[in-house]
């Protein structure tokens, strides 16, 4: 089932998004919104239920040829993790992004990119399967697609973006909505500040329970990563065929 929205109504849309609305815009924005979301949704569940069992791999748009180590690090997980039988989900921009769709076609998994329509920084990179190739406007139904579809998170370095999907899902999994995967930050150099402030702020303030902190890890090697992931489904007796 498809559903289709004039062209010019996406666009309609876009640049509404850019501007500050008054409540007579936000109410006759309404119906059209309705319409491109739920198309989001449509393409979205139709697409990458077809793949099957991935990992989201976050980070940086930004991170470049200076940070050698973390793209190196990304291409690498991510091949390894595709001949454990996984696919590799990316936000399909470049610098982490990039280095990890990389790494998936590297180890000849599948490679997907759920591209946010942004006014500057985001371009799809040119690792991605040419039909894994999604475009969002709407950040919440792409967020909705990284989780039902994962089965682990991989959170390399990055900036607010990377965040917000990391809480995201450690506040899904924390509220029961959905039942606890694995969830691994790369790099202790870079995370151990935000685990400090974790334990030291959050749960030593009673702002969360003492043990919502084993719902994220921290690994320093690739192998530590892919180890992580594949003791927790060991555990729990699924496989990669789930």
């Amino acid at each position: 089932m498809y559903i289709i929205v004039p062209y010019w109504s996406i666009n309609l849309l876009r640049m509404n998004n850019l501007k500050r609305k008054t409540w007579t815009d936000i109410k006759s924005n309404d119906s059209w919104a309705l319409f491109k979301i739920m198309s989001e949704f449509v393409e979205g569940y139709e697409s990458l239920g077809r793949i099957g069992p991935c990992v989201s791999i976050f980070g940086s748009a930004r991170t470049n040829s200076t940070e050698p180590e973390y793209l190196q690090a990304a291409t690498d997980i991510a091949e390894q993790l595709t001949k454990k039988g996984y696919g590799i989900i990316t936000g399909g921009g470049p610098g982490i992004m990039e280095a990890a769709n990389k790494g998936a076609q590297k180890g000849t998994g599948p490679s997907v990119g759920l591209n946010i329509d942004l006014p500057f920084e985001q371009n799809s990179n040119p690792y991605i399967d040419h039909d894994k190739n999604l475009n969002f406007d709407y950040f919440f139904a792409r967020k909705v697609m990284f989780v039902k579809y994962s089965q682990a998170f991989v959170v390399m370095p990055g900036g607010f973006g990377t965040l917000d999907e990391l809480f995201e899902a450690v506040t899904l999994v924390q509220t029961k909505k959905i039942s606890q995967f694995p969830i691994v930050l790369y790099g202790s150099s870079f995370w151990e500040g935000l685990k400090d402030w974790i334990n030291n702020t959050l749960k030593a303030t009673g702002k969360i329970s003492p043990n919502d902190t084993d719902l994220i890890r921290i690994a320093d090697t690739k192998e530590d990563v892919v180890n992580i992931i594949e003791e927790f489904y060991k555990t729990k007796g699924y496989s990669t065929n789930f």
